[in-house]
């Protein structure tokens, strides 16, 4: 059992706060979001898989292997890491989105059999997935990817599990997502 994380560069994310947060705001608030990610795999192996350098050497100095996936988009990347992961001998990777601020224990899902989906709170991405390695699973993020994932899921075959994990379930893409995070993800860096 692994974790992968896929981190997107800081400075490039989550574009769609600049109305009510500064650059220097969301790049903070990313890497904050993915180190309560990677503290939530509670010493499972963990990767984090990514194109930015500064990413990387963020990723290492936390400990987590880095996948390196230069221009292969978060799908691809994802499969790779996935794929990097079994090579390794991990039977199951945790997919954890890395925008997860109230992220926390990944490690119930070491005891899963087959595919585990958390959908987002909206019930339309895909925050979490665990997925078994013995299958070519097809990953499908961006909107929509909830009910997709789910689909392939139950192509592939074996059990299918959806749980509904409130704090995993909340992700941050919109300004309205941030409301009601610890004001210690939105204090660092300045204000717009």
């Amino acid at each position: 059992m692994s974790v992968l994380v896929p981190v997107k560069a800081f400075a490039e994310a989550k574009l769609r706060l600049a109305p009510v947060l500064a650059p220097e705001r969301r790049a903070s608030l990313a890497r904050a979001m993915g180190e309560a990610v990677l503290r939530s795999a509670n010493g499972l192996p963990t990767a984090v898989v990514c194109d930015d350098r500064e990413v990387a050497g963020w990723a290492r100095s936390l400990g987590a292997l880095v996948v390196w996936a230069p221009g292969r988009g978060l799908n691809r990347a994802v499969q790779l890491g996935v794929a990097h992961l079994a090579a390794a001998g991990a039977e199951t990777v945790i997919v954890a989105a890395g925008d997860l601020p109230l992220a926390e224990d990944l490690t119930w899902l070491a005891g899963s059999v087959g595919t585990t989906i958390v959908a987002d709170r909206r019930g339309d991405g895909t925050n979490v997935i665990a997925v078994p390695t013995d299958r070519s699973f097809a990953f499908s993020y961006g909107p929509g990817s909830f009910a997709r994932h789910l689909a392939e899921a139950r192509r592939l075959g074996g059990p299918v599990r959806v749980v509904e994990a409130p704090r995993l379930a909340w992700d941050v893409d919109l300004p309205d997502d941030l409301s009601g995070l610890p004001g210690v993800l939105l204090d660092a860096g300045p204000a717009q």
